[in-house]
């Protein structure tokens, strides 16, 4: 009968109790694969390498040129809460929030001004121009141009082959005028809309440029536009802005937030565009008017009072 030791072996077969009982165990015949607990031979050839590249000591790891770091400026939390910016935990950050919705509306009412005959002296002047009686083409090509000149355009080495790009993509429809104007059935949202989301194949044009752009053409009074959305998606100041004023990232609840906020500022929807994007910011772009323009102060009360300030 076969014996088995206490480490559950034949007992000629293990080395540790061959030791202990002093007799000689029998030699374990096994394949040729290596086992854990005998060494292996080490091989003393030379081992060819394949020759990799190597990188410079000052070039960056792959991915990493992609990755910006954004240091936000954030008043301390004071205990302050508002169910229509539950992101929101500092009044310091709040009043912010009224200032710069109270300004995008002044601006915005003062673009309505121009497109009915009024007069803003302080403004750019191609206001005027884009809101005149004059050909409509070339009312919307001066529109085009300021859009991509503004401080949320496009580069400057860009905007030639930016706005020959937008040409181009009118000439399909016939003109710039109708490609704006698009369907007779479209509401002035629905145009809004829909010329967005157009716009948004050119390269070049960012979701900034696109809203800046259409933003002017429907308040100076060239086309029957009118924003019922904010659009929040990728890379920009105003989609980041939103999605920590408003404690969330899904975009359909962004733009549901967003016009409940504007509903208690009583502000239009469009102004929480250049609102967001100032606020995340933190520096004003005045966007047509004199870098020390102020908002309307019954604006700002206003808005301090549905943010419950």
């Amino acid at each position: 009968m076969p014996t088995f030791c206490r480490h559950n072996r034949l007992l000629q077969n293990c080395t540790i109790c061959a030791r202990e009982q002093q007799f000689e165990a029998r030699p374990i015949v096994s394949s040729g694969a290596p086992r854990a607990t005998q060494p292996r031979e080490r091989d003393e050839r030379p081992r060819l390498q394949a020759s990799r590249p190597t990188r410079p000591a000052s070039a960056p790891r792959s991915g990493t040129g992609a990755v910006r770091v954004r240091r936000l400026a954030r008043g301390a939390e004071d205990g302050y809460r508002s169910p229509l910016v539950p992101g929101l935990k500092s009044s310091q950050d709040a009043e912010r929030l009224a200032e710069e919705i109270a300004f995008s509306a002044t601006r915005l009412r003062l673009m309505d001004r121009v497109a009915a005959g009024g007069e803003v002296p302080d403004a750019d002047p191609a206001w005027s121009d884009i809101a005149g009686a004059g050909d409509v083409e070339r009312r919307t090509q001066l529109a085009i141009r300021l859009a991509l000149a503004g401080p949320r355009g496009v580069e400057p080495e860009e905007r030639d082959e930016a706005a020959a790009r937008v040409e181009a993509w009118a000439a399909r429809h016939g003109s710039l005028t109708s490609a704006f104007n698009g369907e007779p059935s479209w509401t002035p949202e629905r145009r809004f809309e829909r010329l967005f989301e157009r716009l948004g194949g050119i390269r070049s044009l960012s979701r900034d440029s696109r809203y800046a752009l259409l933003t002017l053409l429907g308040h100076l009074g060239v086309y029957p536009l009118r924003g019922v959305g904010l659009f929040l998606a990728g890379e920009n100041e105003a989609t980041w802005a939103a999605k920590r004023a408003f404690g969330i990232a899904d975009p359909l609840l962004l733009d549901r937030r967003a016009s409940q906020l504007a509903d208690a500022c009583d502000v239009p929807l469009d102004a929480l565009d250049l609102a967001l994007h100032n606020w995340g910011s933190g520096a004003r772009v005045t966007d047509g008017l004199p870098e020390a323009s102020e908002p309307d102060e019954w604006l700002v009360e206003q808005a301090r009072h549905a943010l419950g300030l």
